[in-house]
C-alpha cells in the first residue's frame, strides 16, 4: 500500500504569517490536530494542536501572535509514492504521528498528511498494525 492510497489530501493551509487564533480555528474547523504553514509554495514550519497547548498557551502566548513562533521548523515529510510500511517506520524512528506527503522527489510539492490514524483507517494488514501499535508505544 502507498502513502497516495490513504493520506489526507489538503487544497490549500495556512500562509507562513498565520496568527495562532487562525491556526487553531483551521484546526476546528478541518477537525486536524496538523497545520502546515507555507510561504511561496514552501512549507516553513508545521503546527500540531499540541505546539499550541504546549509552546503557545503555556509560555503566554497571545492569539494574536504569529503561528510561525511556535511552530516546528524542522519538516518532516514522505512522498505519496512511498510504502507505508517505510513511513511507518520512520514516524517510529522520529517518534511523531503525522508527516507531510510531497508528490515526489523532483518537484516537492505539498499534497497532503498522513497520519498514524489515515493508516490505521485503511489498515486491514497485521504487519501494518504491529507496525501502528510500534509508532504509538512512546505516547503516555
Amino acid at each position: 500500500m502507498q502513502v497516495r492510497e490513504v493520506m489526507t489530501k489538503r487544497p490549500d493551509y495556512c500562509p507562513a504569517d498565520a496568527t495562532i487564533r487562525q491556526v487553531a480555528e483551521r484546526m476546528r474547523k478541518d477537525d486536524s490536530g496538523f497545520e502546515p504553514l507555507v510561504q511561496n509554495d514552501r512549507i516553513i514550519g508545521t503546527v500540531t494542536d499540541r505546539d499550541l497547548t504546549i509552546r503557545a498557551l503555556a509560555e503566554g502566548k497571545s492569539p494574536d501572535d504569529k503561528a510561525s513562533s511556535v511552530a516546528t521548523t524542522d519538516v518532516l515529510y514522505a512522498f505519496e509514492d512511498q510504502d507505508v510500511k517505510d513511513v511507518l517506520r520512520n514516524m517510529q524512528e522520529q517518534r511523531v504521528q503525522r508527516l507531510v506527503v510531497l508528490n515526489n522527489q523532483n518537484d516537492k510539492s505539498f499534497v497532503g498528511v498522513v497520519t498514524l490514524s489515515d493508516i490505521a483507517d485503511r489498515c486491514e494488514d497485521d504487519e501494518i498494525a504491529r507496525e501502528i501499535a510500534n509508532c504509538s508505544k512512546h505516547y503516555h
